[in-house]
């Protein structure tokens, strides 16, 4: 297991953003909040290009009346602008659609609210930039909706990535990577799902800290021999990743709050958005193996050379992690 540790060699251009930034592209975010006598509230959101808005639009149904949009205003990472919609007919039955999408590789999320308080979540891509408002969405499109949802946000966080990638570097024996990614998921479904239900409250910044935390400890561990690491994560990883994971599970539980969760069917879009998670995370696992599974035949001088590979491994997640703390302490 400890060969895997090339994969970093071989993905670092794949994965790192040239800005070094825990997401490589923002996706686009529309927000209706219904106001009630047939009045939305838009907020637009639209991803950063080269200093500039990307040349994307929204388009809400026909017969909606929109007020002058203001200005776009940069925020750090993205263009914010908003303005107001009359939509007489309402928005079920009526399409929504992001106008030059299909030209773009990235996605936009749609949050809108049919009556005030029932909140209901869309992804748009490039390939699907519009969709008809359902009068009344059914279980099964909340589920898969969410799982999608999940699914797009662990791809999409290389922070969590760079977490799981240094565990499956530090830990050799199958059994207990095993155990330490069952611990890793039991515990940020559990922070998951009481952040969601209120229960725990934490401000945002200083968990993204202890994320990026969280991966320059398990960098330093992978840079010293094994007999020199830390005797609870060289004999008991599992612990050290379920403690970890509770952290993590807030910050994904923070990404879900700014999502939104669908009046009436709470526990199933939970449910949905964890198993998106989930099944993302073990896509990138089994991607890892099987690249590494054919970097080996291709590249077998790899196989010789796993202690140095595996300290440079630790270099760079270290490297990349320890800037995240920099940047998001600065950030306060």
């Amino acid at each position: 297991m400890r060969r895997l540790a090339s994969l970093l060699l071989l993905l670092l251009v794949a994965l790192v953003p040239r800005d070094a930034a825990a997401h490589a592209l923002d996706p686009g975010y529309l927000e209706l909040s219904a106001m009630g006598d047939s009045r939305w509230r838009v907020s637009w959101r639209m991803p950063d290009v080269n200093g500039r808005p990307m040349p994307i639009a929204p388009r809400l149904p026909l017969g909606c009346e929109t007020t002058p949009a203001a200005a776009p205003g940069f925020d750090g990472r993205a263009w914010v602008s908003s303005f107001m919609a009359q939509c007489p007919a309402g928005l079920a039955g009526g399409e929504i659609a992001i106008d030059g999408l299909s030209r773009t590789r990235t996605d936009v999320l749609v949050r809108y609210e049919p009556t005030p308080g029932a909140a209901q979540t869309r992804r748009l891509t490039a390939t699907t930039p519009a969709f008809t408002v359902p009068a009344a969405p059914g279980q099964g499109e909340v589920f898969a909706s969410y799982v999608a949802l999940g699914f797009t946000h662990i791809l999409e966080g290389l922070d969590h990535l760079l977490f799981v990638l240094a565990l499956l570097l530090l830990v050799r024996q199958p059994r207990r990577l095993f155990f330490a990614i069952t611990a890793f998921t039991l515990a940020h479904s559990v922070t998951l799902a009481a952040a969601t239900f209120g229960w725990l409250r934490l401000p945002p910044a200083p968990v993204e800290v202890v994320i990026a935390l969280s991966i320059v400890f398990l960098a330093f561990e992978l840079a010293k021999p094994p007999a020199r690491r830390d005797p609870v994560a060289e004999r008991l990883p599992a612990v050290v990743s379920f403690g970890f994971g509770l952290v993590h599970g807030l910050g994904f539980a923070g990404a879900l709050n700014e999502i939104g969760l669908p009046q009436g069917d709470v526990p199933l879009a939970l449910l949905a958005f964890n198993l998106g998670v989930e099944l993302g995370q073990l896509a990138f696992i089994a991607a890892l193996l099987s690249l590494w599974a054919v970097a080996r035949k291709v590249l077998p001088a790899l196989t010789h050379h796993g202690v140095w590979l595996g300290r440079a491994s630790s270099y760079v997640i270290g490297s990349i992690a320890a800037f995240w703390v920099i940047q998001r302490v600065t950030g306060f």
